[in-house]
């Protein structure tokens, strides 16, 4: 089945071209305030769907599963059944944090020295067939609502599944996402019509309904993840990936499990901060924070350009040793204790010069010890789930497997392309992954923040600044968030920096200091400086307040 598309019956909203300059609106808004449970996300169909699941007796858990899988069917230019997840789950009653890889391995078959050029760097495709790995999301759905949730998978999944059978209106900035991706979706595989209607994206507020993915979802309803990955899903992912010309095969499937690692964490100035732990990214968040922690941050005021240049000095850093050793742990010896040891913090925290810009840093040497989407949930007891899908570049590969409606993702172009890298491919291993969730709690132990920033290598440079505007700044939840931010740019994120507008004083002085800084407004600020959400809990009266990005489609909702 295909899916299918209905225009608006009001032809002044149906657009034949998605004008860029058309989307160059701002976004003022206060956080929801509300008592009994608050989902943040960048869809509002999306949103809802995770509030339904607390109204009908859900916990976060069951609510942030709730809510990834109706992103999977409003947003699938970003996120999906053919991608991977990470979770983070705070239990109240017991105040510990427990963490969900579900992220998938590459082919066992897979052959990478068929892929080096002469000087032996990795020369496939970023985003051809053999990037492609085992998708996670399933299994992660199911095992978070299964370790951590109340109600069934089949009752977390009716919203989404009701969204896909009897369609829904794509908003503008989701419509812009699936028109960019339109070639890639149409060159990649044969069933691209399944999200390609008529052979193109919809347009805003057309209704779009995907009957092929909800069969999927029916499938997962009825049978869990085996059905997806030993049943007619797994069959159709592996058909298509073997026809042109890909590794992966039913026994990467069968095998695939999620993995329980403990999260990392560090204390941000008496904030206990929480990332999953490698093959994620998480690590260069906790490492700039550290960093930081040695300066006065303060002091220096909010979007001062000694602000910005101690941040992007900082992330420059910590960048510099997340690409160096964050790799598949289980094949990899990633010294993280010895990365976030304060005396090593003390160590990078003298490289920063605070006039001047650095160079491209190199990484250091520990002491060595034995786009996407994003949501965040809390719910009235104050438990949290910081849930966090993709499928990596937008729609991944664009390969669509016969009769699913989603896209499979590129995961494994997160591997390093530089021979005996520790982040090099091999078969049944885990890429570097930039999909990060994040949590914070006080020193007591209870729930602070929950809160994550989607966006590929931005992910953690917004998981510091956001952090920031809370700690240093006293910020709500809702201006955190629409606080202008910077990112280093290009891919990998050592380059240039880029700078949203509302600092202009900080422009120049910046310039001075030897930094290449570009100005970015429009709606390309949702890509290059990512779309978070973010919810606060109120210790003292259980008060949630909650934000979303003003840079997405989405918004936060309350009970």
């Amino acid at each position: 089945m295909i899916g299918r598309i209905r225009p608006d019956i009001s032809a002044c909203y149906t657009r034949a071209v998605i004008d860029p300059d058309e989307l160059l609106f701002e976004s003022r808004r206060s956080p929801v305030l509300c008592t009994r449970g608050a989902v943040a996300t960048s869809h509002p169909l999306a949103a809802q769907a995770g509030l339904d699941i607390l109204r009908a007796g859900g916990n976060a858990a069951d609510a942030a599963v709730a809510t990834a899988a109706a992103l999977a069917v409003v947003e699938p230019c970003s996120t999906g059944l053919g991608g991977d997840c990470f979770a983070l789950f705070f239990d109240a009653a017991t105040r510990n944090v427990h963490a969900v890889n579900g992220s998938g391995r590459a082919a066992l078959e897979l052959a990478p020295e068929r892929h080096r050029d002469s000087s032996g760097n990795l020369a496939w495709d970023p985003l051809g067939v053999h990037t492609v790995t085992v998708p996670g999301a399933a299994a992660g759905w199911a095992d978070t609502v299964a370790r951590h949730g109340r109600l069934s998978l089949a009752q977390v999944l009716a919203p989404a599944l009701e969204l896909a059978e009897h369609g829904f209106a794509v908003s503008p900035i989701t419509a812009r996402y699936w028109q960019l991706g339109e070639e890639r979706v149409r060159a990649a595989s044969p069933h691209g019509g399944e999200i390609l209607p008529a052979g193109r994206a919809p347009r805003p507020g057309e209704v779009f309904a995907n009957p092929s993915l909800g069969r999927v979802m029916r499938e997962l309803q009825a049978g869990g993840a085996e059905a997806f990955y030993r049943g007619w899903p797994g069959e159709a992912i592996v058909d298509v990936v073997r026809s042109l010309g890909g590794a992966l095969d039913a026994r990467d499937l069968a095998q695939h499990a999620c993995s329980f690692e403990p999260p990392i964490s560090t204390t941000y100035r008496g904030v206990r901060v929480y990332e999953c732990a490698p093959s994620g990214q998480g690590l260069t968040a906790l490492l700039a924070l550290n960093i930081l922690q040695g300066f006065d941050v303060r002091g220096m005021g909010r979007r001062s350009a000694a602000l910005y240049h101690h941040v992007v000095e900082a992330l420059r850093l910590a960048f510099a040793d997340a690409r160096a050793f964050v790799a598949d742990p289980t094949l990899s010896d990633v010294p993280v204790a010895g990365l976030l040891d304060e005396t090593y913090a003390a160590r990078r925290r003298a490289c920063i010069d605070p006039r001047r810009a650095g160079v491209h840093p190199e990484a250091g040497v520990p002491e060595r010890s034995s786009d996407t989407v994003y949501l965040a949930v809390v719910d009235g007891e104050g438990s949290a789930c910081s849930f966090i899908n993709s499928n990596y570049s937008g729609f991944g590969t664009g390969i669509v497997p016969r009769g699913c409606g989603f896209t499979l993702q590129n995961r494994g172009a997160g591997f390093s392309a530089a021979p005996g890298h520790p982040n090099a491919p091999a078969p049944g291993k885990r890429p570097y992954h930039t999909i990060i969730p994040a949590l914070a709690t006080h020193a007591s132990g209870e729930l602070m923040a929950c809160f994550g920033v989607m966006g590929g290598f931005m992910q953690p440079q917004g998981h510091v600044q956001v952090l920031l505007n809370l700690v240093d700044f006293g910020l709500d939840a809702q201006a955190a968030l629409d606080e202008p931010r910077i990112a280093i740019q290009p891919d990998p994120p050592e380059g240039d920096l880029v700078l949203e507008p509302g600092a202009p004083s900080a422009l120049a002085a910046l310039e001075a200091m030897g930094h290449r800084v570009t100005l970015v407004q429009g709606w390309g600020r949702s890509g290059l400086f990512g779309r978070g959400q973010l919810i606060v809990r109120d210790r003292e009266r259980g008060v949630l307040w909650a934000g979303s990005d003003p840079r997405a489609d989405g918004c936060a909702v309350g009970w």
